[in-house]
């Protein structure tokens, strides 16, 4: 993507305009992909082999799509837009932020703009090699002490993207029960002997396609080596509690990354970020799985919830996934905007093409996502598959989307 196509300022709402009337209220978005500096790329995200290290070796390998994402990516040494998407219309490119910013009551609907004053989630791709560190994300609480928004997050794993395992299709999560405060702290201080152990307080879970998380602020949580699709909350922040992983080091600035300075060395302060109960909850899994649930279905189509759920009581994100066989066609129509992925087959929606790419190189544009804004969403939208086989699409919603959701453990009714 070249900077000179990049629509700014009072330009934005002209073209804005015409893209959603041309549309039908659908913005075609660019992939938006982030690199971690202490990450391997898995590689399965359809970049060119070639593009993995394309901001440099010195940033790491791209390992992240961030979809219809309003979020900067906090990572050193970041592109000024890094982990925000662009709408795409006529040549002509415009951040979706600014979108949101122009028109926020067509593109999110009055209530979400009203209250957020931006699309205030986003989900990803992340696509690793093997395990990364056990790790947690602030409460709004204590992200509100560095002057940024906590991150509860969900995980999905789509068979389309996991063709392989890669090297551990394991996930830490929490601590085990009966596990002490004091056990913790020992970690943190053992932090430059190598190792610290904190696996050692923890149990593993076998990932399986199709299947997924819902993690709170606050839990730890080390994933594995499934490609993951990953609505959460519109924040960057992290602190990773684990010092080294497949032998590479982790610093400690990574621990506290988003702390305040003067906590940089508190360890009772850095254990205080964590949801203690959450993380020694004997029944974790029953607590946080995710299995798909039929939310609708229709003649050659179903909708599936995928992502579901409250945290802390509030319906703060949930996902679907539509399956649409050959030759079959369906209106969605959904309580508000929502993020589009296609992950396999080829169809249309609207009048947008959708095509699943087998390969992307850096900076060039597909037809693979879409940001179907509330306008649409509640107007209805076609979707059609055109191909030979399924068509496949992730979906990610804000806030308060719907008037319910299915609740955790309701996949074994």
């Amino acid at each position: 993507m070249s900077d000179q196509n990049i629509v700014k300022g009072d330009s934005v709402g002209k073209l804005l305009n015409s893209a959603l009337d041309a549309g039908g209220g659908l913005l075609r978005l660019t992939p938006t992909w982030v690199p971690r500096s202490f990450l391997h790329p898995g590689k399965r995200i359809k970049l060119h082999p070639e593009d993995y290290y394309a901001y440099g070796a010195h940033r790491g390998g791209i390992d992240e799509r961030w979809f219809a994402s309003t979020t900067d990516a906090a990572n050193d040494g970041r592109v000024w837009h890094e982990g925000q998407s662009f709408c795409s219309f006529e040549g002509k490119t415009f951040l979706l932020k600014d979108a949101v910013a122009e028109a926020g009551a067509r593109v999110i609907g009055s209530a979400l703009f009203d209250k957020y004053e931006r699309w205030p989630v986003y989900s990803k791709f992340f696509d690793n090699m093997g395990p990364i560190p056990h790790h947690m994300h602030q409460s709004f609480e204590h992200a509100k002490l560095t002057g940024q928004e906590g991150k509860p997050e969900s995980y999905y794993f789509p068979p389309q993207y996991n063709n392989c395992d890669n090297n551990f299709p394991y996930t830490f999560f929490g601590l085990e029960p009966g596990t002490t405060k004091e056990q913790l702290r020992k970690c943190l201080e053992d932090w430059s002997k190598g190792d610290n152990g904190i696996l050692d307080l923890s149990k593993a879970y076998r990932l399986k396609r199709g299947t997924g998380w819902l993690v709170p602020p606050g839990v730890l949580h080390a994933p594995g080596s499934l490609c993951t699709y990953e609505p959460q909350w519109g924040s960057d922040v992290f602190g990773m509690f684990q010092s080294l992983v497949e032998g590479r080091e982790v610093p400690w600035s990574l621990l506290v990354k988003d702390v305040p300075a003067d906590k940089h060395q508190d360890l009772d302060f850095i254990i205080s970020q964590l949801d203690w109960d959450r993380n020694i909850d004997p029944s974790f899994k029953d607590n946080h799985y995710l299995e798909p649930i039929v939310a609708d279905q229709g003649e050659g189509w179903v909708d599936l919830w995928i992502v579901y759920g409250l945290v802390d009581g509030a319906q703060l994100f949930t996902a679907r996934e539509l399956t649409v066989q050959p030759g079959a066609k369906c209106t969605i129509r959904d309580g508000g905007p929502s993020g589009w992925i296609t992950t396999q087959g080829k169809g249309r929606m609207g009048t947008l093409n959708l095509q699943t790419p087998a390969m992307i190189r850096f900076g060039a544009e597909t037809e693979d996502e879409v940001f179907i804004t509330d306008q649409a969403a509640r107007a209805g939208v076609e979707i059609e598959n055109t191909g030979s086989e399924p068509l496949v699409g992730l979906r990610y919603f804000g806030p308060d989307t719907w008037p319910g959701v299915p609740n955790l453990g309701d996949y074994k009714k």
